[in-house]
């Protein structure tokens, strides 16, 4: 089987690589850049699912293949904005599976500058005088002292969506 991931993010493509070595036999995994058809900042939690499925699709067309998207973004609940993950996996007949991460709220100053217009990924670098780390540990592992860096949280949403798939391919009695 082939694993084609919408995205060039090396956390996310070292998620989807550990996770399909590890269960799926006889599979290769490669990584294109397409688009997630939403907003550059997902808002919430249907906007970063749908970014995720759009990529999915993409990914699945460009060999008609299996596609994997992984999206991030944000949602609130109440006055407090949490960051979100959602990953999709689709099929070449068109099958669907989608599944969600963990959720943590974001610092007040973090929030404030992604409703005040600015990228998440971006407003983490300034925050953390760092760079590029959406492509490292991510939010996530600044804001959790490296305990769930980005690639395990994806990694977690991947097991979540093989598991899914193998279990329609192979349901238990």
């Amino acid at each position: 089987m082939e694993f084609v991931l919408g995205s060039e993010n090396q956390a996310k493509l070292r998620a989807v690589a550990h996770t399909i070595e590890r269960y799926v036999v006889d599979s290769t995994v490669s990584s294109a850049t397409v688009p997630s058809g939403v907003s550059a900042q997902p808002m919430s939690d249907e906007e970063t699912r749908q970014g995720a499925i759009n990529r999915a699709i993409a990914a699945s067309s460009l060999r008609d293949t299996y596609g994997v998207g992984l999206e991030g973004g944000v949602r609130m609940i109440e006055n407090t904005m949490y960051l979100c993950n959602w990953g999709a996996l689709v099929t070449p007949n068109a099958k669907i599976f989608t599944a969600a991460g963990a959720q943590i709220p974001l610092p007040e100053t973090l929030a404030m500058d992604i409703c005040n217009g600015r990228e998440l990924g971006d407003a983490v670098d300034q925050y953390f005088n760092k760079q590029n780390i959406r492509m490292s540990e991510g939010a996530i592992g600044m804001l959790t002292a490296q305990m769930i860096p980005r690639d395990e949280l994806f990694e977690h949403i991947m097991k979540l969506l093989i598991g899914q798939f193998l279990y329609q391919v192979s349901p238990c009695s």
